[in-house]
């Protein structure tokens, strides 16, 4: 009898400790009990806040933004162990006015946004649900201009927000919600490690300049899956800003089964790299009505290695000077820096220096790619040493015209020296540089020839 006892409270204590577990993990905190109305006018960021404090102080939770309409916010922070979820039917606006935004996305540079959602030195974060998370981006542009928006001029800090900037975070996991109308970057991601993009939306117009869709900076051991991306700069893009150089390299990132589209690059490393990228897979991908398809820009000292694109499908036209890019569904290219009078000059060398270097990128393989373009693939580097060991195999390339530009240009920027290259169209323009292998490849021309057509292969040097 003694024994059964025993085993009883044995019992009893084990399913309380689990059912408090449980409370624990469950413990839901909807912004609507702290005052948040959706009304579409009202600032709501005492109320989210309010609501975070809450989680926080019980150790972790879910933070709700209810699907009952739109809640208007300003900047607020993300913490540890807290799940942000948007559910569907709800839409959380950034707020308007650009006085609530002050802190900057990019440390003691103040030229390149601010942040809206935040947070630093974190772990077990989740942002969750079937809501939307939008950035009111019109709100911060000036006229319309052809195919691009007029940037609103600023003295010191721009004040156009990022919706989402997290720095340091530990098992971070970005999941199903929708993204749009960002002003700048949407979602930014410096120093983090172990992350999970999954099934998320980003749907930013196509006019705005700088509207990135996902920034991985300085990240490492990232998966991105199952995303759509349509961005008037770079749907995704990895980089090493100077800014953030503690974090040190960009490495073990795997991205598949995404649908991208961009007036920039759909998919980009660079152009800022002051450290290593490497240890990068990219497959099962497609890209539409991009200006550029995939794009290596190195402009900085650190380094491109180790790099995988597989089995994608790339649609490229040409866009107006405004945008990088002159229809290159793939372009490989290392020059330094230029060094220009600009917003962020003195962020973009070495700390002291009035000039930077470019490093090598080395290692890039290109396999089973299908590419229908105004323009042909791009490989070029100011010396030859800069780019080796380049490899595209069953690679192909249609080259048919869509569009009224005349072509017959490259695109180097940002660089030092010339920027847009006049040449001939080629289906593979190769240009200083070293062991590039163009194997089992297939060139085709399509019902309107480009009007500048030269080699289908060229190479130089």
């Amino acid at each position: 009898m003694k024994n059964f006892k025993i085993v009883l409270v044995t019992c009893v204590l084990i399913l309380l400790v689990s059912c408090q577990g449980n409370t624990n993990t469950e413990r839901v905190f909807i912004i609507t009990d702290y005052g948040a109305v959706a009304d579409g006018v009202t600032d709501n960021s005492l109320a989210i806040k309010q609501a975070v404090e809450a989680c926080v102080l019980a150790g972790g939770g879910k933070v709700v933004i209810p699907g009952e309409g739109v809640f208007v916010s300003g900047p607020f922070d993300l913490v540890s162990k807290m799940e942000l979820q948007v559910e569907g039917g709800a839409t959380l606006l950034a707020n308007p006015d650009t006085t609530v935004y002050t802190k900057s996305a990019f440390r003691e540079n103040p030229g390149e946004g601010t942040i809206w959602i935040g947070g630093v030195n974190l772990h077990d974060l989740a942002i969750t649900g079937l809501g939307v998370i939008d950035g009111n981006g019109l709100k911060f542009m000036g006229e319309e201009l052809g195919d691009a928006y007029e940037l609103l001029p600023f003295k010191v800090k721009d004040p156009r927000p990022h919706i989402l900037t997290l720095e340091n975070v530990h098992n971070l996991r970005i999941e199903n919600v929708t993204f749009r109308n960002s002003a700048y970057w949407t979602v930014h991601l410096i120093g983090c490690n172990d992350a999970v993009i999954t099934g998320i939306t980003i749907d930013n117009s196509l006019k705005i300049r700088n509207s990135d869709g996902i920034d991985l900076d300085h990240c490492k051991n990232i998966r991105i899956s199952d995303c759509y991306i349509q961005s008037g700069d770079d749907s995704i893009c990895l980089k090493n800003r100077r800014e953030f150089k503690e974090y040190g390299k960009c490495e073990n990132i795997v991205i598949t089964n995404c649908l991208m589209s961009s007036r920039s690059c759909a998919f980009k490393i660079g152009s800022e790299n002051m450290d290593t990228i490497q240890n990068v897979t990219v497959s099962n991908c497609t890209i539409l009505g991009s200006n550029r398809g995939i794009g290596i820009q190195n402009r900085d000292e650190g380094v491109v290695q180790n790099v995988l694109f597989s089995n994608i499908i790339i649609e490229s036209k040409f866009f107006s000077d405004v945008w990088w890019g002159k229809s290159e569904p793939i372009y490989v290219t290392a020059y330094r820096r230029a060094n220009i009078d600009h917003k962020d000059a003195s962020w973009r060398f070495p700390e002291g220096a009035t000039e930077g270097f470019v490093g090598q990128v080395n290692d890039i393989t290109f396999r089973n790619i299908q590419c229908r373009s105004e323009n042909g693939i791009y490989v070029s580097a100011e010396s030859r040493e800069k780019i080796n060991h380049i490899l595209f195999d069953g690679v192909s390339v249609v080259l048919n015209r869509v569009t009224d530009y005349e072509g017959g240009v490259y695109d180097r920027r940002p660089c030092e020296g010339e920027g847009l290259v006049k040449a001939k169209t080629s289906a593979f323009y190769i240009d200083n540089a070293t062991d590039v292998q163009v194997r089992d490849c297939d060139i085709r021309i399509g019902a309107n020839a480009p009007l500048n057509m030269g080699e289908l292969i060229h190479r130089t040097n």
